[in-house]
């Protein structure tokens, strides 16, 4: 057992050497920035500040008091509730449309493999290239989604997708559940690949309807690996970034922590303060996933 140890260790160190110094040392780094009051123009003139970045009290010689920092910057909460909010949709949304599609590919039919690899493609082209893509057709004038409700006569006027306070965030959360949805459902798929077929034919024989038998025997064998799936889907969804930057630049009620950490990084050269948004980043994330794990009393080694 000991030499199993140290051999699993050998082989595990170059990866965590590789990770401390690709993302450790960077993590460690941008934590000390959110306690000084760099500078992206000069990082080495920098000072410490301690906790001012995240909350600090100003008292002027008038006798008025200000609060600043990030834990009362109402633009910081914003963005804290687009984030939670778009994940919470999001993940829901992908979680039921990628049961349903990994349930219709779990059956037999023909042409069942190239159905499967065909349901890849959205999660498989670039999140990039997919929000130009899908640009292109929410945009007000030309694009084909308005021609297509106009003719349904769905609606009675162009909508702006992208660009309306309304709808903004309706557009980030379809182009988002298009592309991954075909992840969830490749998780599912590969857990109902996994079931005992022997279960599933002695809950017919017993009367059960194909509800009962995905209610009573299939989800709850399939659940740790549905949580699994949806936790890598969280953690996704909660640092959002590339899609709402290209589908909806500047728009405060898509803006999520990582475009106000980016915009305070190198926009509007704030390096220490989003760098204290970047550290709040990680910990919100952080702490929601494991309060996921313990509301979900999810185990890794297989046990509840």
């Amino acid at each position: 057992m000991r030499r199993r140890v140290r051999t699993a260790w050998l082989f595990l160190a170059p990866m965590l050497f590789t990770l401390a110094v690709v993302a450790g040392w960077p993590f460690l780094r941008t934590v000390y920035y959110g306690f000084t009051d760099a500078s992206l123009a000069d990082l080495d003139a920098r000072q410490w500040v301690g906790f001012d970045n995240y909350f600090s009290v100003l008292r002027l010689p008038s006798g008025r008091v200000l609060y600043n920092g990030l834990l009362v910057d109402p633009v910081w909460w914003r963005a804290v509730w687009n984030t939670v909010r778009f994940a919470v949709v999001s993940v829901a949304c992908e979680t039921v449309l990628g049961m349903v599609v990994a349930l219709a590919l779990n059956a037999e039919f023909p042409g069942r493999g190239i159905v499967r690899a065909a349901i890849l493609v959205p999660w498989a082209i670039p999140t990039i290239v997919s929000a130009k893509m899908w640009q292109w057709m929410l945009n007000d004038q030309f694009g084909i989604i308005n021609v297509v409700l106009l003719n349904l006569g769905l609606i009675h006027d162009k909508i702006a997708w992208t660009a309306s306070a309304d709808t903004a965030m309706i557009a980030v959360l379809i182009v988002d559940i298009w592309k991954s949805t075909p992840f969830m459902a490749l998780l599912i798929l590969a857990a109902l690949q996994m079931l005992p077929r022997e279960i599933l034919e002695v809950a017919k024989l017993d009367g059960a309807n194909p509800w009962q038998i995905f209610w009573r025997v299939t989800l709850p064998l399939i659940r740790p690996a549905v949580m699994v799936a949806v936790i890598f889907r969280a953690l996704d969804a909660l640092r959002i970034f590339d899609l709402i930057y290209v589908l909806t630049p500047n728009n405060v009620q898509t803006k999520s922590m990582s475009i106000f950490a980016r915009e305070n990084l190198f926009e509007f050269d704030k390096f220490a303060y989003g760098s204290a948004a970047s550290t709040l980043l990680f910990l919100i994330i952080g702490l929601l996933t494991i309060a996921y794990i313990r509301i979900g009393r999810l185990s890794f080694d297989g046990e509840r």
